[in-house]
Order: C-alpha cells, then structure tokens, then sequence
C-alpha cells in the first residue's frame, strides 16, 4: 500500500510498504478517511524521537484518525461494513494490571500507533480492535472523528479536575491540546476559562465564545486577568497545556485555596515547584497522560453540538499532498491549530 512514511529526520516520502492486513475475530480493518497531524508526528519529523521514543528505521506517522469499516471479524457485533468510525489509536495488553483496574493507558505495555517501533495510520487501511473502534454519528463529520483524539485529552483533564459547576479555569496554552482542553473545562460545568497564550491567532477562535476570556500574555498579565475575574480569589483549576517551562513561574499563584493544578502539557526538561506554597493552599496536584474510557463521551459531546471543534481545523490536504502537510505543520503557522489529511 502507498503510505506515508518517515525515513529519517526531515525527510516522509510516499512510498509502498507491506503492514499486516489480518483480520483477527475482534478485530475491524477500516479504510482509512482523515487523518490529523499531531505534534508528537511533527516532533518525531524534525527530531527524530521523543524522549526515549526514537525513530530508528522508518516508521508509518498519524494516530489521529477516522475511516469506514471494511471488513469485520467474526466475534464482532457492534460494527458492520460501511459504518463510519473513529479509532482509539492505543491497544493495552487485555489482562495487564492496569487494564484490570481500569487505567489502561498506563499499561507499560500499551501499543500505540505511531510510537516507535509500531506503525500509524497514515496509510490507506489498517486493522484494529473492533474494541477500541467507534461508531460515528451521522452528524459527526470524518474530520471531526479524526479531532476525538486530542479532544479526548482535554476531556481527560477535565475529568481528572473533578469540575464542580460553575468553576472558573485557567488554561495555559492555546494550541491544539490547550484549546480542546478549553472546550472540555466549559462542557464539564465551568463558567468560564481564561485562555493565556502569545498567539493571537489562536486566541481569536475563541472571540466569540462569551464564555472565554483570551488574554495575550505579551501584553497583559495573566494573573493580573485572574484576580479581576475572581474579586482576588483565584481560579479553581488551572490547566497547564503549554509545556513551556515559563508556564511555571508563579503558576501556584492563580488558584485559589485548594485549588487545582492539572499537568497536561510535557515540558522538555525538570520543572521545579514551590513546595511552600502548594501547601499553604493546600492545592491539588493532577496529571494526564493521554485518556481512559473518554472516546464515547468525546464522541457525544460532538453530536450533541455541546463541543463543536470544526473552527479548529485548519487546513485539509489530500494524500497526495501528505509529503507537504508535514512541511507546513513542522512551520507551526500562527493560524493553524489542526492541519488533516484526507486518504478518501
């Protein structure tokens, strides 16, 4: 199959490449449809790896991804061919302890496309478990089943703040992560988010959210916009979705007393923390890492229109483009938060 694929560093072509097409009991193949590119694929583009994740023969790129269902194993029931579908691109070991505990994205274990050394989805088919495949509604365009994944993220932070309504969050960072984290903290019940960032881009797809206060952190003081907000109280959560180390300076400052602090965003290096401080706020401290049991709740957010996540898709190029997509991602553009790739 013609495929797209990392060579090495700076360098995707589109060649052929033989991946396995078995269909297995439980398993769906699915023609491949839309495709996002993620920072993770852009990373590994420019850089070859991500921590101890390295790219050392090439590699199938994307694990954002929609399709339709071309074949079904026997043991399958709640799938049939045609239907269309999103998938969830990590597979954990079934019988693992996390899984058994209901954690699995922490299984050590946990295959996850385009992970080294496992294959993406940037190829015109795939086969996966019909288990971690998910029906889209008729209202649910390919596009958006391709955007579930990073929305599942900030639904997995949102979840892990244990929003009470009415809340009032920070989110740092208005990229892709930042803004579906944005999005979850308003569906799960806050009234309202501050939104920090420098691009101004990507703060204006939020202008005509009333529920979002953008502040362009060159020239205007985040926490400066919180005190306002919140008559000097702080905010009851904040979500760090930047991965910028300066995110962290006086971070603890705008929440309130036993507030919360969830780590979505990787910085590159250690972070230190003012310990003191966490204490005499007696704040809580939550981190994400990727989601569990989220993609049905992403999904009916979509269908209900309580999230609507098409301003937030950039760019479409077609597979034949795919090569140049990459470019374009790795120049991080103002303007673009989610730049896709259509296979169908």
């Amino acid at each position: 199959m013609q495929t797209l694929v990392l060579e090495k560093i700076d360098n995707i072509t589109l060649r052929e490449i033989d991946l396995p097409l078995a269909v297995g009991p439980r398993d769906v193949k699915i023609r491949i449809h839309t495709v996002g590119i993620c920072g993770s694929d852009v990373h590994y583009f420019k850089h070859g790896g991500i921590g101890p994740f390295v790219v050392e023969e090439p590699m199938v790129l994307g694990h954002e991804a929609s399709g339709v269902v071309a074949e079904v194993g026997e043991q399958v029931t709640h799938l049939k061919v045609g239907d269309r579908v999103c998938m969830e691109p990590g597979v954990p070991q079934f019988d693992s302890p996390a899984t058994m505990r209901g954690l699995y994205n922490l299984d050590p274990a946990v295959r996850f496309w385009a992970t080294p050394p496992i294959h993406g989805c940037l190829t015109p088919y795939v086969v996966h478990p019909a288990a971690f495949t998910f029906k889209l509604p008729d209202n649910v365009s390919f596009g958006e089943g391709a955007i579930v994944e990073p929305l599942a993220i900030g639904l997995q932070a949102a979840t892990k703040a244990a929003i009470k309504p009415g809340d009032v969050a920070v989110v740092i960072g208005a990229g892709t992560i930042g803004a579906m984290t944005a999005l979850a903290a308003l569906a799960g019940g806050c009234s309202r988010v501050i939104l920090a960032d420098l691009v101004p881009e990507k703060l204006a797809l939020f202008a005509g959210n009333p529920a979002v206060t953008t502040v362009d952190v060159r020239h205007a003081s985040l926490s400066e916009v919180v005190q306002q907000a919140t008559e000097g109280w702080g905010a009851d959560v904040v979500f760090e979705a930047s991965g910028s180390l300066r995110a962290y300076d006086n971070i603890i400052d705008l929440l309130c007393p036993n507030g919360c602090l969830v780590l979505v965003g990787m910085p590159p290096e250690k972070v230190p923390f003012d310990i003191v401080a966490i204490q005499a706020k007696e704040v809580r401290i939550e981190s994400v890492f990727r989601y569990a049991n989220i993609f049905p709740r992403a999904i009916a957010l979509l269908a209900s229109g309580k999230i609507d996540v098409k301003p937030f898709i950039s760019r479409t190029f077609g597979f034949a483009d795919g090569v140049q997509a990459f470019k374009e991602a790795a120049k991080g553009q103002p303007g673009d938060v989610k730049i896709q790739i259509e296979l169908a």
